[in-house]
Parts: C-alpha cells; sequence; structure tokens
C-alpha cells in the first residue's frame, strides 16, 4: 500500500486543492478543507493509502489536472511500513 501525500507550494489556490480533494480522492468538503489546512500549515498531508498503481494513478491525475489549470501543485508516493 502507498500514501499519497499532498505537498505545499506558494502558488495554488487553496479552494483548487480542495477541489482537488474531493474530486480526485472523494473526501467530503469538510475533510478536503481540512486536508487543504494541514497541507498549508504542515507543508504536506496524506490523501489517502491505496495500491500501488491506484497511488500512480490520483498522482498523475492530481499533477495533470494542476498543470491544465496553471498550477504547481504536486504530490508524492510513500511506501506504507508493514509490522
Amino acid at each position: 500500500m502507498y500514501r499519497v501525500i499532498l505537498l505545499n507550494d506558494d502558488f495554488t489556490p487553496m479552494d483548487f486543492v480542495v477541489r482537488i480533494l474531493v474530486d480526485l480522492f472523494q473526501h467530503s468538503l469538510e475533510m478536503a478543507t481540512k486536508l487543504m489546512l494541514e497541507v498549508h500549515e504542515r507543508g504536506q498531508a496524506v490523501c489517502g493509502v491505496y495500491p500501488h498503481e491506484i497511488a500512480e494513478s490520483k498522482l498523475e491525475r492530481v499533477e495533470t489536472t494542476s498543470r491544465k489549470e496553471g498550477h504547481p501543485l504536486r504530490c508524492l508516493l510513500e511506501r506504507e511500513e508493514r509490522d
């Protein structure tokens, strides 16, 4: 399983980040707002945990959608540690 981690930048509008979290990660508006604030205040937030192929697809969709809208929003994948 892989975490999809959204990264902060100084240019992407907060409302766009919320929209990404709602549209691509199916978070509620309330949860998306909380995650957006976490990204803004802490520099990153986990948007979801998925199998590798789905996580890669989410990353690509975030970055493709962001570039189409003229934003530098990025995310990365991090493998979950197994106990």
